[in-house]
């Protein structure tokens, strides 16, 4: 199918882009790589009379250690994300995890901000963000605020942004001594079907702080109890295995998905249990 007429804008500044999409409201849409966005125009899925390209914005760019953390432009292209020497120093998890999204051709075109605001809910970035407490720079006008990964998704293809925000950065925190992350994910398809992230902390040999987060299963991550999961190396693969299976218990699939409810439940399961294993051997 065609792309429908629209009148294509390309504000030199947040706040430009900003103001842009509040006038033009529902009608108008951001973009920057545009894989998803204009992909769903062209099946007919979306129309948008305006588009606001954000690939020229100052300040969307860039990849820089910040604080002892990450911070991460919403415009880096993935492909920037997975050679980034700051985000491999710190973070290498990330950029593995980033280098296995889609293929070359759309890593060097889409970016962290446009897979994060499309909120496709098979996706990979948002349940790692979750894992590592990440927050989500957000803009309107002069006006910005800082979001939680774990609150930005709203539901499928929904996020918090309000009428005329954009998300402007990715910020990751410095990293807690100790802590091992793992990323896993199944895709029968084109897309992750289960993408799990854990991140555990030791102090001495005991686990003192853990998260799994799941996602690319229900409409939007969500985080699994990991209280469990604290205490030492000894009997830690059982108290994971009980954990998982939490996780998988907890999970409300999407209906019509490419595999049953009970399968992706056992997936994550699975999943679960081995991400948290190697979370927590990479933290010794």
């Amino acid at each position: 199918m065609k792309l429908t007429p629209f009148t294509l804008h390309r504000p030199g500044s947040v706040g430009q882009a900003s103001r842009l999409l509040a006038d033009v409201g529902d009608d108008g849409a951001a973009y920057c790589g545009g894989t998803e966005l204009l992909l769903a125009m062209k099946l007919g899925l979306a129309s948008f009379r305006h588009l606001v390209d954000l690939k020229r914005v100052d300040g969307l760019r860039g990849i820089e250690a910040a604080g002892g953390g990450v911070r991460i432009g919403a415009a880096a292209t993935h492909h920037e994300i997975e050679t980034s020497a700051a985000l491999r120093a710190r973070y290498p998890e990330m950029a593995a995890m980033i280098s296995q999204v889609a293929n070359l051709r759309v890593r060097s075109v889409g970016t962290l901000g446009g897979n994060l605001c499309f909120a496709d809910p098979h996706s990979d970035p948002a349940s790692f963000l979750m894992a590592v407490g990440a927050t989500l720079l957000c803009q309107r006008g002069e006006a910005t605020r800082r979001v939680a990964a774990g609150e930005f998704l709203a539901g499928p293809y929904q996020t918090v942004l309000a009428p005329g925000e954009l998300l402007v950065a990715v910020e990751l925190p410095a990293r807690a001594e100790r802590t091992g992350i793992s990323h896993l994910r199944m895709k029968l398809t084109e897309r992750p079907v289960v993408t799990v992230t854990a991140a555990v902390t030791r102090t001495g040999n005991a686990v003192s702080a853990a998260r799994l987060i799941v996602g690319s299963v229900g409409s939007v991550p969500f985080a699994a109890d990991t209280a469990a999961l604290a205490g030492g190396p000894a009997g830690f693969p059982a108290r994971a295995g009980a954990c998982a299976e939490q996780a998988a218990a907890g999970c409300a699939p999407l209906p019509g998905g490419e595999a049953s409810p009970d399968y992706l439940r056992h997936l994550v399961a699975v999943h679960a249990r081995q991400a948290l294993g190697e979370a927590f051997a990479a933290s010794s």
